[in-house]
């Protein structure tokens, strides 16, 4: 059976960490705005909760890839398949990351060092690799970054790798702006404080349902997303603190 052709004029969002919290709400928000979207994550059935939350009629615009993106191999054959399957990429929204319960000086895990770098840091930087060159071809596309307000102050709470991995992501995104202006590419860092998502039970003591109420939800980063990525192609939001009332 052959399949469906998509308008070519919809255009295309691939969001990293669509699974579940922050990346699946931007697959929400973005599937309701019509986009053709790439949902990428370590667990295809993750991916396919979250296309079952999108209506049955704009499902066909969403495709799934499961991919670990601290793997630089998988990351190349993934931004091939996306691109073989949408033919471009106009944003890439980076909302994967992760943490470690032993996260301070005195108790971080070699092993989970590195494991935190590859997912919060080395993965982004692989898949703009493997992007910037279809993007700036086109002429224009826009990155967005889930960071964190750690990744402006660091905090004892964050833990150390989680601090120097948002570090990381924040000259990551001001590179770009630098670099890829003229070439009509732009990058936004949001710095979102705390969020009720799952990532909060990898904390040492994981926060009570009463502080959990207080905090943000997905949906409010994700609108954050659409802002950056909705102004028109002349502007760029490069950085965003966004916080609890």
């Amino acid at each position: 059976m052959k399949k469906k052709t998509l308008p070519a004029q919809s255009p295309v969002a691939l969001v990293t960490g669509a699974g579940s919290g922050v990346g699946r709400a931007v697959v929400l928000q973005f599937a309701a705005e019509g986009w053709r979207i790439a949902l990428i994550g370590r667990r295809a059935e993750a991916l396919a909760a979250t296309i079952r939350l999108v209506p049955p009629a704009a499902r066909q615009r969403l495709a799934a890839f499961a991919c670990d993106i601290g793997d630089h191999a998988a990351v190349g054959k993934m931004s091939a398949a996306v691109l073989a399957r949408f033919g471009q990429v106009d944003a890439f929204v980076n909302a994967a990351g992760t943490n470690t319960p032993r996260r301070s000086w005195s108790e971080l895990p070699l092993a989970a060092y590195h494991e935190l770098m590859g997912a919060n840091l080395h993965g982004p930087v692989y898949c703009v690799q493997a992007l910037l060159p279809t993007m700036r071809a086109r002429g224009t596309g826009t990155f967005v970054f889930i960071n964190s307000e750690a990744g402006l102050k660091a905090s004892p709470k964050a833990g150390v790798a989680y601090v120097a991995s948002k570090f990381g992501l924040t000259g990551l995104a001001q590179s770009l702006n630098a670099e890829e202006r003229p070439n009509g590419l732009r990058a936004c860092s949001i710095f979102p404080g705390d969020i009720d998502t799952d990532l909060l039970n990898k904390r040492p003591i994981p926060p009570p349902p009463e502080a959990r109420a207080k905090m943000m939800r997905p949906a409010d980063v994700a609108a954050c997303v659409w802002f950056a990525v909705s102004l028109p192609q002349r502007a760029v939001v490069e950085e965003l603190l966004v916080r609890p009332l």
